[in-house]
């Protein structure tokens, strides 16, 4: 076995589990959904059929990741970070034929308690702030927080608060990335990611 399991997790036949994988506490991956090398799921995290998780994805505790979910590599879901997959439910009306895929791009990280409403795209290393409501779609390398989520700046590769200058320059303080702003779109410079 490449991936560790702790005893109380459930592991339905016909997942698929990449090498390097943690599983804890009371979690279950339900048959076809797919986790990438070096994923973490913490206690009690539910991971539906159709869900596919990237490399080192991070996904912290009492999280569901419904049909429809795709995450990227590098991927951080905060704890009790909820998904949905259907924009209007009702428990008396059928909607499995409605539900609307979520993409969360390479380096995106979701803070605690965020709900994530379906058919949205978070771009590559944006920042969901904790507790936010995300309802539509986030810019690349965005900071975007409250209900409804909203842009309040942008964010490095390594999580820092860019602040650019008046030439639309910046540069990451811990890793030394330059980054452009232009037409309200972050580029990075000299990519080292």
């Amino acid at each position: 076995m490449a991936y560790y399991a702790h005893s109380t997790a459930i592991l339905d036949e016909g997942c698929r589990i990449g090498d390097g994988c943690r599983i804890w506490h009371f979690s279950h991956v339900s048959a076809g959904a797919e986790l990438g090398p070096d994923c973490s799921l913490g206690q009690n995290v539910f991971v539906a059929d159709g869900v596919r998780l990237g490399r080192n994805v991070k996904v912290q505790n009492n999280v569901s990741l419904y049909t429809g979910v795709e995450c990227a590599d590098d991927v951080f879901i905060g704890p009790s970070v909820v998904f949905t997959n259907v924009l209007n439910p009702r428990s008396a009306v059928p909607r499995r034929h409605e539900y609307r895929p979520t993409l969360v791009e390479r380096g995106t990280s979701i803070g605690a308690n965020s709900t994530i409403v379906c058919g949205v795209r978070l771009g590559e290393y944006a920042f969901v702030g904790a507790g936010s409501v995300v309802t539509t779609d986030v810019a690349s390398y965005s900071l975007v927080y409250g209900n409804p989520a909203r842009p309040h700046g942008w964010m490095s590769t390594h999580g820092h608060r860019l602040d650019f200058n008046s030439t639309g320059l910046a540069t990451c303080p811990e890793s030394g990335q330059k980054y452009r702003l232009s037409k309200n779109q972050v580029f990075p410079i000299n990519s080292e990611v």
